[in-house]
């Protein structure tokens, strides 16, 4: 849940620093206070859209932070967080968000520079904001699913299987369409692969054997020079009178004679020795190669004759003999292949009517489910709407084939209303009124988060006005409901409703003022006195009167007794 969000240079916000509480946390403040501005602030911090526009008049940028409890959180958040390598404090995790003028911004998360890409990604572990024109998100056939899937029982089970047999079938089927497309080019290009197989194979290429056979090459070229060469060499080394290892030899002698006079010259002698073993046997290799070496017209002529041969292949099939070999392993697995396409498509045919079989059984296991999910989500979203007073409102689930399998299923899920008495049930997004569909959109939040597990950490759920266009005993309900849902997660609530506020347990008043030609947002937790006169104020306006601070005492003694 958010402990802490700090906020700098934000439109009317110059610096404000609030500690938010657990439970149901309530911002209230006269019409362009600022109130919406933690609502844009927590945007930031979830990766919504930075725009320029956010910073303050007379600043270079905006900064957000806030400081998250992550509490007991899901193996799969810390596996999240430990994947991306950001790290926690105590169980804290520091968000942080600057916008600079230009639109330009930068995100951190636990110190460690992330992109706006992650904190969305992030912000399904953290919290979600709700504004009051959630329709689309509302009316969106993912996030009904969801929250189908989400009460039915069974389901969470069923869902992966569905999920993985899809996947599975549709890779089968993506390589029975590349079989087919391909087959009958490959067909086509059959009698080529056979001659350049045939081609290469007939060379009996060995790797690297181009190399080995160009250096021969190049001794043969010039065998007078290279014998003449190596044969003054190995007269200097040994053969002649004066040769090196015959004046080593002497040196060596020298020395030794010596030492037996001055012992430090026995290093010396012991540093000379080494290398008359070294001249010798050079001396032994080189006249080996000697031994070995002889001019034969007849061996340059095959080595040449060999050499152009590889080269024209090269020239038809690669820039290295390596290029050649690799072209000769493709053509061998591309005729096999198509020896053996019948094979492989019956195998393929048979593997995706397995798996056809399968996810139809899966599938329809998973609709059973979501049949008897659907029961309940009626029931029980009739009886929160009846508690926000709309008793005769109809809710309908309606679960159809859809045309094409998915991920999750054979289903079109969609959420239907009727508002009044005699009406068509009607898709949410064809509701009329903005405060009917306040009060179906916040039954299906209350609905969702009963659905969520008691062992989930909390979340922060922002709700923006979510109850405008209500009134009365349905503001009275809606305060109930977002106090339930406190019970759970944490709860940050804009209103303009005594009704709502008067079931907060905590309350921030948002007041805006001007100094020194500049307009200052200034953000208060207030006690319990305070408290009753902002209700009073909500109540009577402008003018706060005794008998709006007395009905202020009431509501919030009755909100005491109902939550």
């Amino acid at each position: 849940m958010l402990v802490e969000l700090s906020v700098e240079n934000l439109a009317v916000v110059e610096k404000v620093r609030v500690r938010f509480h657990g439970g149901f946390n309530v911002l209230s403040g006269e019409t362009g206070s600022g109130k919406s501005i933690v609502v844009d602030a927590l945007s930031l911090l979830f990766g919504g859209r930075a725009s320029g526009d956010l910073v303050r008049s007379g600043s270079d940028r905006t900064r957000v932070s806030g400081i998250f409890d992550l509490g007991e959180s899901s193996p799969t958040l810390r596996a999240f967080l430990d994947d991306a390598g950001v790290e926690t404090e105590d169980r804290e995790l520091i968000l942080e968000r600057e916008v600079s003028a230009n639109g330009k911004s930068r995100a951190y998360a636990g110190g460690k520079p992330v992109t706006a890409s992650f904190l969305r990604d992030l912000s399904q572990y953290l919290g979600s904001i709700h504004g009051q024109h959630d329709q689309q998100g509302l009316s969106s056939p993912d996030a009904q699913r969801e929250l189908l899937d989400a009460i039915s029982p069974g389901t969470q089970k069923l869902l992966p299987e569905v999920t993985r047999l899809h996947a599975a079938y549709r890779a089968i089927t993506r390589e029975l369409d590349d079989l087919d497309r391909t087959e009958q080019e490959k067909l086509r290009m059959a009698d080529l692969w056979s001659f350049q197989k045939k081609e290469i194979e007939s060379a009996d290429l060995t790797p690297g054997e181009d190399t080995r056979l160009e250096a021969e090459r190049k001794v043969l070229r010039n065998v007078t020079r290279v014998e003449e060469s190596a044969q003054a060499a190995y007269a200097l080394l040994y053969d002649a009178p004066e040769s090196a290892l015959t004046q080593a030899k002497q040196a060596l002698k020298k020395l030794e004679d010596l030492a037996r006079i001055d012992e430090s010259l026995q290093a010396i002698a012991d540093t000379l020795r080494p290398g008359i073993f070294a001249i010798d046997e050079a001396s032994q290799s080189l006249a080996d190669y000697l031994g070995n070496l002889e001019a034969d017209p007849n061996r340059l002529d095959t080595v040449e004759s060999r050499l152009a041969a590889i080269e024209k292949l090269k020239r038809k099939y690669g820039e290295s003999l390596d290029e050649v070999l690799a072209f000769l392993a493709n053509v061998s697995a591309q005729l096999e292949a198509v020896e053996t396409a019948g094979e492989r498509r019956a195998a393929l045919q048979k593997e995706k009517e397995r798996l056809a079989a399968e996810y139809t059984i899966a599938a329809e296991a998973l609709r059973d489910k979501r049949r008897e999910g659907a029961k309940q989500l009626v029931k029980k979203v009739e009886a929160e709407l009846a508690s926000l007073a709309m008793q005769r409102t109809r809710f309908v689930v309606r679960i159809d084939p859809a045309a094409d399998w998915t991920s999750h299923g054979m289903d079109d899920i969609e959420f239907l209303i009727s508002a009044n008495v005699g009406e068509d049930p009607k898709p949410l997004d064809k509701v009329a009124s903005g405060g009917e569909l306040s009060r179906v959109s916040l039954a299906l939040k209350t609905i969702a988060a009963g659905a969520r597990k008691a062992s989930e950490a909390a979340r922060t759920m922002v709700f923006d006005e979510v109850d405008a266009g209500v009134s009365g005993k349905a503001a009275e309900a809606v305060g109930r409901k977002l106090r339930r849902i406190a019970e759970h997660d944490q709860v940050l609530c804009v209103t303009h409703l005594p009704q709502v506020a008067s079931f907060a347990e905590s309350h921030f008043s948002v007041s805006k003022h001007a100094a020194r030609n500049r307009t200052y947002t200034t953000i208060e937790e207030l006690d319990h006195d305070g408290r009753t006169k902002e209700i009073g104020r909500m109540l009577s306006g402008e003018r706060l009167t005794d008998e709006a601070i007395r009905a202020a005492e009431q509501l919030i003694q009755f909100a005491t007794a109902k939550a």
